[in-house]
């Protein structure tokens, strides 16, 4: 960890960038709370009832953009300058845990009969445990499903969503069909080459994991990513999708409006996104569902933001205080009200705002079924170079059975420094 540390040191003063908060505050009752993005600019107004509650805590609210708050949270454990509670994405999470920044919660969570872990939809608590020990209390979840057109779909002669590949897979070869019929090209789905979450939610539904060993290696070699590394192949090479990135689509909206793709897997926040840009006689005609999986419904990502406590804060009890209301039930049903975000606890979904939504509720089915994330500081990288592949693959550039020697190559490369680590602590 010290060597950690002192990489950051020097990677802060190489970036010449001041740390937020430069004076740490010695009172115990001041809390320091960095929020990111629309969570930060609600986050005053959700901390109403937390003020009534408690009249003797003071909660310093910093909002920060989304595409600072990463470097910022470096910075400022650089710069010993680290807030006392911060939002953190949840695949960040294993990267400050392995810089030491962050306090282990498990202690603290069984001393809380108000955080029920078993109140937590498991894959989302899964992402918040690292090497076994809680680092994080879920704040909302996120994941990813089927939007897809059901007038499309019951032209094509199918009336339910499909649970199985096989099945989705003759839907995606109808609905094609129909629109050739019809004289418009047409594509079952829309997978974009730049966007990896869709061939990551699909490789997540095998039982092997993406990363073997620890997280010290690749598993792209073995069968259970290439099961769907083939599926998602054969969905271009049958020209069920286009081989198109996402800047290379005008509107999302008005293409999926015209009926040029049937199904597109997106995540929470296009449901607003779907009610705002599609016309209104189209309303009707949309709905979500539940990935389909290899021979039965499907897993997905479990993504999404948590709570953090950081480990150097002189305000443990107060913070821990802040983190148990924002993980109320009543206090996420407020928190969804205000941004859309889903919440992470199953008795938070009885609201009826949630639980009378049909799209909505297709989430709460797929939650239930979400794996995390390889828990490793590198994962978005690999995740990158994955899609990098897909892309090369797809134009021709490489073969697609190279491709997954090539990816248990390129991880292996990225995560060679944590191997080093991880066998010097445990030689240490």
């Amino acid at each position: 960890m010290a060597l950690a540390r002192r990489s950051w040191l020097g990677a802060a003063a190489t970036l010449g960038v001041a740390a937020s908060g430069c004076a740490r505050t010695a009172d115990a009752h001041t809390v320091r709370f960095w929020a990111m993005g629309r969570e930060g600019e609600v986050a005053a107004e959700l901390l109403a009832g937390f003020r009534a509650q408690h009249p003797e805590i003071t909660v310093r609210i910093e909002q920060l953009p989304w595409s600072a708050a990463h470097e910022k949270l470096l910075t400022a454990f650089a710069g010993d300058a680290t807030p006392d509670v911060a939002q953190l994405g949840n695949s960040w999470l294993p990267e400050f845990v392995a810089l030491g920044a962050l306090a282990p919660l498990d202690a603290l969570v069984a001393a809380s009969p108000d955080v029920p872990p078993a109140d937590h939809f498991p894959g989302i608590w899964a992402t918040n445990q690292v090497n076994g020990t809680l680092y994080g209390v879920p704040w909302y979840v996120d994941t990813r499903l089927l939007f897809y057109r059901r007038d499309l779909l019951a032209q094509a002669g199918f009336h339910l969503p499909p649970t199985t590949w096989a099945e989705w897979l003759r839907m995606l070869q109808a609905i094609r069909q129909t629109g050739e019929r019809g004289g418009a090209p047409r594509y079952g789905v829309l997978l974009p080459l730049n966007e990896y979450d869709p061939l990551v939610a699909l490789a997540l539904q095998g039982e092997a994991p993406l990363l073997r060993d620890g997280g010290r290696y690749g598993n792209f070699r073995g069968e259970s990513f290439q099961r769907a590394w083939r599926f998602v192949l054969q969905l271009y090479a049958q020209r069920l999708a286009p081989p198109a990135s996402s800047n290379e689509i005008a509107n999302l909206w008005q293409e999926f409006a015209r009926g040029y793709f049937g199904f597109y897997i997106s995540g929470p926040w296009q449901i607003g996104e779907f009610r705002r840009r599609l016309p209104a006689e189209l309303q009707g005609a949309w709905a979500t569902a539940p990935l389909p999986g290899p021979d039965g419904p499907g897993a997905s990502i479990a993504g999404g933001s948590s709570l953090a406590l950081f480990a150097r804060s002189r305000a443990k009890p107060a913070a821990w205080a802040l983190v148990r209301y924002l993980a109320q039930p009543a206090v996420q049903q407020r928190f969804h009200a205000l941004t859309g975000n889903l919440p992470p606890r199953r008795s938070a979904w009885a609201a009826p705002a949630l639980a009378a939504d049909a799209p909505t509720q297709a989430f709460r089915a797929q939650l239930e079924r979400v794996k995390p994330l390889p828990q490793v500081p590198e994962w978005e990288r690999i995740a990158t170079e994955l899609r990098l592949m897909l892309e090369r693959v797809v134009h021709g550039d490489v073969a697609p059975e190279a491709a997954p020697a090539l990816l248990d190559e390129r991880a292996d490369r990225l995560l060679e420094k944590r191997r080093w680590m991880l066998a010097r602590g445990a030689a240490a």
